[in-house]
């Protein structure tokens, strides 16, 4: 077996970044070889800035569908032809539009996107075809013992006010109609609403086509966008939720409780104690209800972050009859991360896979760009990376225990189970 390197250095160019002259903030990763490059459009527009369910995902989706010059289908066939790759989704406060497109016919392709961006007309007929595609997925899915108890967690631990405990229902794709999507469309989709980043083989051309398509003029309503501020939680009382499926064959089980968020001082470092426990396939849960147990395929923790809050999820499907195990086993595995001191040899286990997990996220071009959309969406600086990297080199044994005492409480996490609760 070769000798294990330990990562010396982890680089993460950082972009350069230019101020277009109708003030769009352009960020440059000029880092590829090939003749390919990434463009990203990110809209300060997401779910927390809609006033219906499911407005902010459906407007971003439905760019494509059609502009006042081209219809859906000449859209598709144009990307198609110049072999472009679009991707558009949204999240809690964000829109993305994605484009990958050969140097070659970026030219051709940015300005299906500025039509896309600036001219989109949101049909009838696609927007029936769409909701109903979209709505056939979501009933598929809701009957998925996994969806039914991550939905209830965030519902318990946010409150089903909150907009982070509120999901979509059957009728919202039904009430769904063209005037919400242009109303949406007209309140957050303009220039200072945007941030642009390219990565790949950026050349002249493609800087000089991106201020002519997206940079010269003000577009949209040409306005400023107030803050939204996100409520506080409003956590409910019960410590252990079920959610009834009688012909359930497993059982989900999610585990919850808040975690600081991505500016707290303590959430590099909570990461790593969230990879010991259960992030990644050599971890604590894994080791001991996967494989000694056998209660499981699978289980895993993670951390979740939202604006103003994070949340930490254990997460696995198992047998209804060894529901009542997993949540004992889960529960010895948090007493001993507060109680016993990691030995060095996982901790060094652990450093490995973390800083080989860094390299693997951000190991080309393109992908770079996800790391400075992060950092822009989330709010953190510019050495957020650096900073991660010196967590975890640094951390000790004793900060695990540490962290663990101060955020993972028992009585404050909220079980959840979904599936046939009666044979559980």
């Amino acid at each position: 077996m070769p000798a294990i390197e330990h990562i010396a250095e982890i680089k993460i160019n950082r972009p350069i970044r230019k101020i277009l002259p109708n003030g769009i903030v352009l960020n440059i990763l000029d880092l590829g070889k090939e003749d390919v490059v990434r463009m990203d459009i990110v809209t300060g527009s997401g779910q927390l800035d809609q006033k219906y369910p499911l407005q902010a995902m459906m407007t971003n989706r439905m760019l494509r569908e059609g502009t006042r010059n081209m219809t859906s289908a000449v859209i598709a066939e144009k990307l198609d032809f110049y072999g472009a790759w679009l991707d558009l989704s949204s999240s809690v406060k964000n829109g993305f539009i994605t484009l990958y497109s050969l140097n070659k016919f970026f030219g051709q392709t940015i300005e299906v996107l500025e039509d896309m961006v600036k001219n989109p007309v949101f049909p009838e007929r696609e927007l029936k075809i769409v909701t109903e595609s979209n709505k056939q997925v979501y009933m598929v899915n809701r009957q998925r013992v996994e969806v039914m108890a991550r939905k209830r967690l965030n519902k318990e631990l946010f409150g089903e006010n909150h907009p982070l405990g509120r999901f979509a229902e059957a009728q919202d794709y039904d009430n769904m109609n063209r005037e919400m999507l242009e109303s949406f469309y007209q309140e957050n989709y303009y220039a200072e609403n945007c941030t642009i980043f390219v990565a790949g083989k950026v050349t002249e051309e493609v800087l000089k086509k991106i201020e002519e398509c997206f940079g010269k003029e003000k577009w949209g309503r040409n306005r400023s966008k107030g803050i939204i501020c996100m409520p506080e939680p409003e956590k409910g009382n019960r410590k252990r939720v079920t959610v009834e499926k009688k012909d359930a064959l497993q059982s989900s089980v999610k585990i919850g409780c808040f975690m600081p968020d991505c500016l707290h001082d303590d959430f590099m470092d909570s990461k790593v104690m969230n990879t010991i426990l259960g992030g990644y396939f050599g971890s604590r849960l894994m080791k001991n209800i996967r494989e000694d147990k056998g209660y499981t395929y699978g289980i895993g923790s993670g951390i979740v972050t939202y604006p103003g809050k994070s949340i930490m999820i254990i997460s696995t499907e198992t047998a209804n009859e060894y529901v009542e195990n997993v949540v004992k086993e889960v529960k010895y595995e948090i007493d001993r991360l507060k109680n016993v001191e990691p030995q060095e040899e996982e901790m060094v286990m652990v450093r490995n896979y973390m800083m080989g997990d860094i390299c693997r996220a951000y190991e080309n071009s393109l992908s770079i760009s996800e790391a400075w959309i992060y950092v822009l969406t989330a709010g953190v600086e510019d050495d957020f990376f650096d900073r991660s990297v010196d967590s975890i080199r640094n951390i000790s044994g004793k900060r695990i225990m540490e962290l663990a005492n101060k955020y993972l409480n028992w009585d404050d996490m909220v079980e959840v189970v979904a599936g046939n609760v009666e044979h559980s």
